[in-house]
């Protein structure tokens, strides 16, 4: 565990915080500065997807392309097949929300190398309200041949997974968050994708989590702790491709999982895990996430609160499922799937 140089702070109320979208601006431009081949292709929110320092720093290298987001990723799967990298930007809710029959065709069926970045994802966007609220994201990017689902955990993972997008070839897909969440990890944090971390070790539950839930899943195992309940807590940045060797050596550990993500409870990351766990090592399973609805207009910590993805929430139906659902006998698993490699780009 002192190998993962986690925030010392992060269990504290003052933990500095930030947007992931913040992470990404950094990441991009870094990218920019090392590939002149990356180009960036913004559909009318470059402020707010945090496009614009890339803008001003590289202008001949930056598209606006207006309200058109069918357009966006179009163009940016033509620039693909000329070599440029693409990095693609608006509100999840749009970007893949709107455009995900053109993602589908033109990027994925042709595996262009194009970078999809999905902004202001999940309730946390708040008043915006239930149309901008994105749910749906993971689920409908995971199931697309090729693509690559990536949901950092904070503002520095964003930044650390921007710069290696770009090294990597292939279609990829990187959630961000609008509102400001604590800062998990370090600049000294190991970060690969394609892979899992153990943040947290225990041994009666795992406790998988995604993006801003990370947090809040370290703090209900601390929580779970004074209740002499030990849980371990992955954080998996990439749905896509599931690091199923590190989760299937927690969960033989522990027997009982649950997933936490502030998206969908089905066919995000629950439905990879639920997936990876029914081929392989079928232990009870409780999905924490959005269930089966939209969501509402309020404040970030409001609707957190309301559909229980907030710390207290977590911890309660954590505790409810333990009780109620013993934990697997612990047996091996059949042998794990291989993680898909992912191609490194060679700069020419």
């Amino acid at each position: 565990m002192s190998e993962m140089r986690l925030n010392p702070e992060l269990y504290n109320k003052t933990v500095e915080q930030e947007p992931s979208r913040n992470g990404f601006g950094r990441g991009l431009v870094e990218a920019g500065r090392r590939d002149k081949q990356v180009v960036a292709l913004c559909a009318d929110l470059t402020e707010s997807t945090r496009m614009q320092a890339f803008a001003e720093e590289f202008p001949d290298r930056f598209i606006q392309v207006g309200v058109a987001e069918q357009n966006l990723v179009t163009v940016a799967s033509g620039m693909a097949h000329l070599d440029k990298i693409p990095f693609t930007s608006s509100y999840a809710a749009f970007s893949p929300g709107r455009n995900w029959e053109q993602i589908r065709t033109t990027i994925c069926l042709n595996e262009r190398n194009v970078k999809i970045i999905g902004s202001h994802a999940g309730i946390s966007v708040g008043p915006d309200g239930a149309t901008h609220q994105m749910l749906e994201d993971i689920a409908l990017m995971r199931v697309l041949p090729n693509m690559q689902v990536i949901v950092p955990c904070d503002s520095l993972q964003a930044e650390a997974a921007t710069i290696e997008m770009a090294a990597e070839i292939g279609p990829m897909y990187l959630r961000l968050s609008r509102a400001k969440s604590p800062i998990v990890t370090t600049k000294d944090s190991p970060f690969e994708i394609g892979k899992s971390y153990v943040y947290r070790e225990g041994s009666d539950v795992t406790i998988i989590a995604c993006g801003t839930m990370v947090h809040a899943a370290l703090k209900a195992a601390a929580a779970l702790a004074r209740a002499k309940i030990s849980a371990e807590v992955i954080n998996c940045s990439t749905i896509k491709p599931l690091d199923s060797e590190t989760i299937l050596a927690s969960v033989k550990k522990t027997g009982r999982v649950v997933t936490v993500e502030e998206a969908q409870a089905v066919a995000g990351l629950g439905g990879a895990v639920a997936e990876l766990l029914g081929e392989h090592l079928p232990v009870p399973l409780l999905r924490i996430g959005m269930d089966d609805r939209f969501g509402e207009s309020g404040a970030p910590d409001e609707l957190l609160r309301e559909f229980k993805l907030d710390t207290p929430g977590i911890t309660l139906q954590v505790k409810e499922f333990i009780k109620t659902r013993p934990a697997q006998a612990k047996t091996q698993s059949k042998a794990a799937p291989s993680k898909a490699k992912t191609k490194k780009r060679s700069k020419s």
